[in-house]
């Protein structure tokens, strides 16, 4: 029996319905997230807390707006919103193309669908476990006790001045951790193969340092940490390119 095939107007009708229950489910979180809002201020703050916690000086987060504090809660739970959403993005997105690839291009597929979330978490860890403790020493190695001849300098932070940098380094480090994925997928439409990544090796470390200049502070600290995995993982990549090669 043949199988009907869809007209565009079907399939552009699915794809709204899979986009509405995406923004639908986005919207029902952030608003779940807003009522967690300062549990997750909490969770973000920790490395801070760890990293000054022994410091015998009375840290504090402040804020110099009436309204800073309510939009940084507003942010905070749309990016747990959008976080906590992806895994049912891809779900959706799996479900509008797989009815339309053969069942070797779903096996192919599925595992990209699966290292997705997973790396992007690992860029996300990595910069809560490791880059922001580091960096939070860093910065306040900066700090100037006071004397006869000078004023102290001390580390005053603003509530949405570092939840904004945290943030940003997630969302920086899950993306990037994405490399391994888009290589292997140009490797499977023939546009790059192993060989060609391991000619261009000297200019990726340049672009790859380059690149986490640009998404980091101007600190040596986030940025090599964010270049020296990124190098790992391009090693990773050159590897998972031959094995598709091979097959």
């Amino acid at each position: 029996m043949v199988e009907k095939q869809a007209t565009i107007g079907e399939h552009l009708v699915e794809l709204r319905s899979r986009i509405l229950k995406c923004i639908i489910f986005l919207f029902i979180t952030f608003i779940g997230c807003y009522f967690f809002a300062d549990k997750i201020y909490d969770f973000l703050v920790t490395p801070y807390a760890e990293a000054v916690k022994n410091d015998n000086i009375d840290r504090r987060l402040i804020f110099t707006a009436l309204h800073e504090t309510f939009l940084t809660y507003l942010k905070l739970a749309f990016f747990s919103a959008f976080f906590i959403s992806c895994p049912i993005i891809l779900i959706q997105i799996w479900k509008f193309i797989a009815p339309g690839l053969y069942k070797n291009e779903k096996l192919a597929l599925l595992p990209f669908m699966v290292a997705t979330p997973v790396l992007f978490l690992l860029g996300g860890m990595l910069v809560y476990y490791l880059i922001m403790p580091l960096a939070i020493d860093f910065f306040l190695s900066f700090e100037k006790i006071a004397t006869p001849e000078s004023l102290p300098i001390q580390l005053e932070a603003k509530v949405n001045e570092y939840l904004s940098l945290i943030t940003r380094l997630i969302i920086a480090f899950g993306i990037s951790f994405q490399l391994p994925v888009l290589l292997t997928l140009l490797a499977k439409v023939g546009f790059v193969d192993a060989e060609y990544l391991r000619k261009r090796r000297k200019y990726i470390i340049i672009i790859i340092f380059s690149m986490a200049a640009v998404l980091t502070p101007p600190d040596p600290i986030t940025q090599i940490g964010l270049a020296l995995p990124l190098l790992l993982l391009y090693e990773i990549s050159i590897f998972t390119v031959k094995i598709v090669e091979k097959k």
